[in-house]
């Protein structure tokens, strides 16, 4: 399964047409309830339609696909995640400071997540709220942090969910 996770991922970031150009690319690491996380992600920014601006701030939407793995001492678990996020982005000429919020679907691989907790559906939903900071040449870079609450949104019961603590660097192609 960790192979197909990882040919995924490589088709998806290798899949760009001029229209479908990938516009970022990101490394996520995380730990909750015992559980560490860590994904590879691609990003998409929506049309400059979605844009919008409020006074020193912008800001905009962009796709987030992600494929990532959750490890603790009893299993393993696959994920593969699409978020859609909206992010608020200050102006500054050296470093602007951004807040984004995103909910989206994830397939998990297992519904044992620990001996304690097993979910209910292997569809869940995982919805975040981030702050960070965008750096560098041209603003190529960020590092963010996030916490993400994952959970099957009330499908079926239990619903235990599981909430994860995140640190994220992002690199934006020019």
């Amino acid at each position: 399964m960790r192979f197909r996770a990882s040919v995924l991922l490589a088709c998806l970031l290798l899949w760009c047409g001029r229209a479908q150009a990938v516009d970022g690319v990101s490394a996520e690491f995380g730990q909750g309830h015992g559980i560490w996380l860590w994904r590879l992600g691609a990003q998409w920014d929506w049309s400059d339609r979605w844009a919008f601006r409020v006074r020193d701030w912008h800001g905009g939407v962009y796709w987030d696909v992600n494929a990532g793995v959750w490890e603790q001492a009893v299993s393993t678990i696959y994920d593969l995640g699409v978020t859609p996020v909206v992010r608020l982005e200050h102006e500054r000429a050296h470093g602007s400071p951004y807040l984004e919020l995103g909910i989206g679907p994830h397939m998990l691989s297992s519904l044992e997540v620990t001996p304690y907790r097993t979910f209910t559906t292997h569809l869940q939903f995982g919805s975040f709220v981030g702050a960070g900071l965008r750096f560098g040449y041209e603003e190529r870079y960020d590092v963010g942090v996030r916490l993400q609450h994952i959970s099957n949104a009330g499908i079926e019961n239990p619903n235990p969910g599981i909430n994860f603590l995140q640190l994220r660097l992002q690199y934006h192609y020019p």
